[in-house]
């Protein structure tokens, strides 16, 4: 019974019951055309065995098996390729500990060049779960600006919790708490709370007690918890490690009709950062019948993802294994690039505490450092002359005078009278002391300008 969960038909936004989409309903559901991967002749080819690893060929064969017609260009399942999503599922199943069903999982990708999978699966959840501004949806602050712009495209109220910086960007129950029943108290129906782990733009891993207290609220409040854990495979912190929501839930005794969770995955992150591909994947748990028919119907508007990209999200959650060919080669790509990006997080954020007025906690994930900066007056009183936020004034002082990127905190959200830019970790580590060395004389130059 739908009202068993904690989620029901009337959460969702009552224009996505309305939808129809014919062509892509029940009866065509069983009539499917799977597609296949590209250029499927090279495995004829002799020189194709000297070329590529006996896994790496292997596991082409399987995916060209559950594909018939054999070319990538075709429709697929709206919900992806079902023996991709068996791969999906058990990589799920291996990381947490507890069975995944390939049911649950829908492959996406962009709707367009300007969109990648992360916002296709964003604005894909926040279509089904607002219908009005009386609909909100609890963010972090600050936050991948892709939430509160998906909230806003489809008429829902953004309600902010803030992370406290004071304790290295942490995610207080009690701030929630007020959070919720302040929007509350205004008629606002909340409908779902945004977790991202590891945090963007903060870096910030969650601690798993953390995450048990989330799961819990969330359960106790009857909120869907939406989890973007993109940057699963991204935790340089010794003392931290991932764990997915669905994990925490199922380790807590919590089951299907207990708690509505979607997890967030892409290939445009993590360690292997393949954006032009358009590959990654939802997966719904604890949702009723009725409302996965709702979700499967979105997911039909839109045809299908892209093959290239349905075969990327299941490589990346099912890689190659000890005694695999291509293991070795494997984790030691995969080791070179994690290790080389937690020694840049640890360049940068010395390098930062280093500066006149600069504060940064430690990047514990992701890509990214989001330093504090404290601003003089002189520099705050240019910003409002020039109409422009202080943060965003010293980041287009610091393009224009050392041709290095930054994103002003104020594009993500912070708390008033601070200031922060994000900073990514992603140039090369061969790069980063010349970086260090033009931001650091930048930066004393603009401080020594508008001091006093």
């Amino acid at each position: 019974m739908a009202s068993d969960y904690s989620s029901t038909l009337n959460d969702l936004n009552p224009k996505v019951l309305k939808c129809a989409y014919a062509i892509r309903g029940e009866i065509v559901t069983h009539a499917q055309v799977l597609a296949l991967c590209d250029h499927p002749l090279l495995l004829d080819r002799r020189e194709t065995k000297a070329l590529f690893s006996a896994d790496s060929i292997e596991r082409a064969i399987q995916i060209l098996d559950q594909i018939p017609c054999r070319a990538t260009g075709a429709y697929s399942h709206s919900q992806g390729i079902k023996g991709l999503r068996d791969k999906i599922a058990s990589g799920i199943e291996a990381r947490d500990g507890f069975p995944a069903d390939p049911n649950d999982i829908f492959l996406t990708d962009g709707a367009s060049p300007a969109v990648n999978s992360m916002d296709l699966q964003v604005h894909m959840m926040m279509q089904l779960l607002i219908g009005s501004e009386n609909d909100g949806i609890l963010c972090p602050i600050p936050q991948y600006p892709l939430y509160s712009a998906s909230i806003t495209l489809h008429g829902g109220t953004h309600i902010s919790y803030y992370l406290d910086e004071e304790t290295g960007w942490a995610l207080e129950i009690s701030e929630l708490e007020n959070q919720l029943k302040t929007a509350r108290s205004r008629g606002v129906n909340v409908k779902a709370l945004v977790v991202i782990n590891p945090g963007n733009p903060t870096g910030r891993v969650l601690a798993e007690a953390n995450q048990r207290e989330i799961v819990e609220f969330c359960r106790k409040e009857g909120l869907v918890l939406l989890a973007d854990e993109v940057y699963q495979e991204n935790v340089y912190a010794p003392d931290k490690q991932f764990h997915s929501f669905k994990k925490i839930s199922r380790s807590m005794g919590f089951g299907e009709k207990d708690i509505s969770l979607v997890s967030f995955h892409s290939a445009s992150k993590g360690y292997y950062g393949e954006c032009g591909k358009r590959g990654g994947y939802m997966e719904f748990t604890g949702f009723s019948p009725e409302i996965r028919e709702q979700i499967y119907k979105l997911a039909s508007v839109n045809l299908c993802s892209n093959i290239s990209g349905q075969i990327l999200a299941s490589l990346i959650m099912s890689p190659p294994k000890v005694g695999d060919e291509s293991y070795e080669s494997f984790s030691a790509e995969k080791d070179a690039i994690l290790s080389s990006l937690a020694r840049r997080a640890k360049i940068l954020e010395d390098a930062f505490n280093s500066l006149e007025g600069v504060t940064c906690y430690k990047a514990e994930g992701a890509l990214y450092s989001f330093p504090r900066i404290n601003l003089p007056d002189k520099a705050i009183k240019a910003a409002e002359e020039a109409k422009t936020a202080p943060d965003a004034f010293y980041a287009w002082r610091l393009l224009n005078a050392t041709g290095i990127v930054v994103v002003s905190g104020s594009g993500f959200g912070q708390r008033p009278g601070t200031w922060h830019f994000r900073c990514t970790i992603l140039p090369q580590e061969e790069k980063i002391p010349a970086i260090v060395s033009r931001f650091t004389q930048f930066h004393k130059q603009f401080m020594d300008e508008f001091r006093g």
